[in-house]
């Protein structure tokens, strides 16, 4: 007969209810959490000796955290970030138990007193401007593919989104018909923020999805973008959307771009050029959707000269203008005048 421990009964519904839907957190944030307890179980099994079926609420203590975390430095010898990581969904499961298993809240308490180590500041990795404009000029746009890579690359620089935050838009997301033009983003903890496009961007936004059919009402909830196989496109296939063009720029001019550029450096490299274009650390918080100006102000931090020029003039010619010769022929009025015209 398999019997469940209260430490498996109150973790199941710590994911499956408390996560889920009371704290309403989001998919990356329960993976991590998952990933963290996967570790942590495994853990009490090859090292203390503990397995699944044995463990119990008792066992989780102050003292056994701090082994544990000490383990994960030590011996597993990983960064003080993936310690914090690991001790974020150990103090949240503690937390949690201050309501449910109320006889041991001292106990839980201390876990909750632990505290993150500090951790290095890194300075954000992010493309200049002309590094940008030789990022985005990597797309072939003469195909169906090259105009997808395009329309991904230009919304995440443009929009600073997080790369989940656009794997996540959907069709009913954008809002191109008419001046201004924005898009919905949906960030950490299910927050949902209004981030205004450019024209340049709104353009590529519209080209992408009059010659894909999303602009009709019964496509509203289909995913922005697809791979192929019309599925949702991933993280990782975001990614390699990205490496695909940025080895490509870097066999043009290495020194422009860097070996290692990920999904986030276009963020950072979004903030950064605002910043240096003058923009108020109070609105490059809001787009790039950050609780507190803290964490904005280490683009401040990393940049010692703002440059104080209007943010269309920054983002003059930045991103590019496709189909413009097509214009005239997309438009029925201007054609028929065409067909018209006599000299």
């Amino acid at each position: 007969m398999i019997t469940t421990t209260d430490f498996a009964k109150h973790l199941s519904r710590f994911f499956s209810e408390h996560l889920a839907h009371e704290r309403n957190a989001s998919a990356n944030t329960i993976a991590s959490y998952r990933d963290s307890f996967v570790q942590y179980i495994n853990y009490m099994k090859t090292v203390k000796g503990t397995s699944l079926d044995k463990l119990t609420l008792k066992q989780l203590t102050h003292d056994s955290v701090m082994d544990y975390l000490g383990w994960i430095m030590e011996v597993r010898a990983c960064s003080p970030a993936t310690r914090n990581y690991r001790l974020a969904a150990l103090r949240s499961f503690a937390a949690y138990l201050q309501y449910t298993v109320i006889e041991r809240m001292e106990e839980w308490q201390k876990i909750l007193s632990i505290k993150a180590v500090r951790t290095e500041k890194k300075t954000p990795s992010y493309l200049s401007v002309e590094g940008m404009r030789l990022l985005l000029a990597q797309p072939d746009i003469s195909t169906w593919q090259g105009r997808r890579h395009l329309a991904i690359l230009s919304l995440l620089y443009d929009t600073g989104a997080r790369v989940q935050e656009l794997a996540d838009l959907t069709v009913d997301s954008v809002r191109i018909g008419q001046e201004p033009y924005t898009i919905r983003l949906v960030g950490k903890g299910r927050k949902t923020r209004i981030v205004p496009l450019v024209r340049e961007q709104a353009a590529i936004l519209r080209e992408y999805m009059e010659e894909n059919h999303l602009n009709n009402n019964n496509e509203l909830t289909r995913p922005l973008f697809c791979n192929s196989r019309r599925e949702k496109l991933t993280r990782e296939g975001i990614a390699h959307v990205l490496k695909t063009s940025a080895d490509k720029a870097r066999n043009e001019d290495p020194g422009l771009i860097p070996e290692r550029l990920s999904c986030h450096s276009l963020r950072h490299s979004r903030a950064m050029h605002l910043l240096q274009a003058g923009v108020n650390l109070v609105y490059i918080r809001d787009i790039l959707g950050h609780v507190s100006i803290q964490t904005t102000e280490v683009y401040a931090r990393a940049d010692s000269k703002a440059k104080r020029e209007a943010l269309e003039k920054a983002y003059k010619n930045l991103v590019p203008n496709i189909d413009t010769d097509r214009e005239w022929e997309r438009n029925k009025n201007l054609l028929e005048w065409f067909k018209g015209f006599k000299r």
